[in-house]
């Protein structure tokens, strides 16, 4: 008996036949008609000299040999297709597309996106605003820019891009009731839970123990996401513990201040991520210039102020 493979349209017809457990829906999938996948998959059969359905009255079910070859021929067939996509990204230069955490790519990318295509008018840039994990070898994506602490993965290409720190930020019409750091005792605060996972965490707690205050109070509203307690400082709703990286287009708008000096730092960080083999691509290349040009605008918010890293305040 011969190992040498079938035709390759004979393995898609069965493919698609296997998933769909239906001739019809097959054929339309792959737009042929039905008779011509039951003739591929006829000559499949032949050639392995065994049936691969039973055909019943309006249904097929998979023989024995049947569920045997199914997985293999899709698990293949995915192997392709993620194998064609990332040649044709290797090859297009043309095309950029880059997957961020939704408040980031709201409150940091969206509104320099104009910038970049003046700057690069020749590069098409797309977003996926999603905190998934990436998959390269899967996912269309060519860049991700995820926030979390350092770390080393195989075969990825990885650069901080953004040192993020955190100090409260408010309304300027609500600044005015809370001159000083300890008056913030009195102030309706605004809570973050998406860098709850951060260790030592980055809060309020944290930040009233390195402004040498008692702890704050436990009541305020809490949001799942950072950009939304933002939103809602901006609308004079409280007192957030605003992370440069998401407020840093209110503080230049005026429409949030940060009236005290004490900032807290972490570890996390923003890093750009994209596989090894890909860096060199133009316009991955000048996607990262770009985004160091960009960050080196949040350095000057951060003069004047005592930085204590979160570690140093544990309790």
């Amino acid at each position: 008996m011969s190992d040498r493979l079938p035709p390759l349209t004979a393995l898609r017809a069965f493919d698609a036949a296997a998933r769909h457990m239906s001739f019809a829906l097959a054929a339309a999938e792959l737009n042929v008609t039905p008779a011509a996948l039951s003739f591929q998959i006829k000559s499949l059969e032949t050639s392995l000299g065994a049936p691969l359905f039973r055909r019943l009255n309006r249904a097929v079910e998979l023989t024995e040999a049947g569920r045997m070859l199914a997985p293999g021929a899709q698990d293949g067939f995915a192997a392709l297709h993620a194998a064609w996509r990332a040649t044709r990204r290797s090859i297009d230069s043309t095309t950029l597309t880059v997957t961020a955490g939704p408040g980031f790519t709201a409150k940091w990318l969206a509104p320099r996106m104009f910038d970049f295509a003046q700057r690069h008018p020749a590069i098409e840039l797309r977003f996926s605003a999603t905190l998934r994990l990436m998959d390269f070898t899967r996912d269309d994506v060519d860049v991700a820019i995820r926030f979390g602490m350092p770390r080393e993965e195989p075969g990825l290409y990885s650069q901080s891009i953004i040192d993020e720190w955190l100090t409260p930020m408010m309304a300027p019409a609500l600044a005015a009731s809370f001159p000083e750091p300890a008056d913030l005792a009195n102030a309706p605060l605004l809570h973050q839970e998406d860098i709850g996972f951060l260790t030592p965490p980055i809060d309020w707690p944290a930040w009233f123990r390195a402004a040498g205050l008692p702890p704050p109070p436990k009541t305020g509203a809490r949001f799942s996401q950072a950009d939304h307690a933002v939103d809602a400082a901006q609308a004079g709703g409280g007192v957030v513990l605003g992370r440069i990286s998401l407020a840093e287009q209110a503080l230049r708008s005026g429409q949030l201040v940060a009236p005290y000096k004490i900032a807290l730092t972490t570890q996390a960080h923003y890093r750009f991520v994209c596989p090894e083999i890909t860096k060199d691509k133009p316009q991955i290349r000048a996607f990262l210039a770009w985004l160091e040009g960009e960050a080196e605008q949040l350095h000057p918010y951060r003069e004047g102020r005592v930085c204590i890293p979160a570690s140093e305040v544990t309790g």
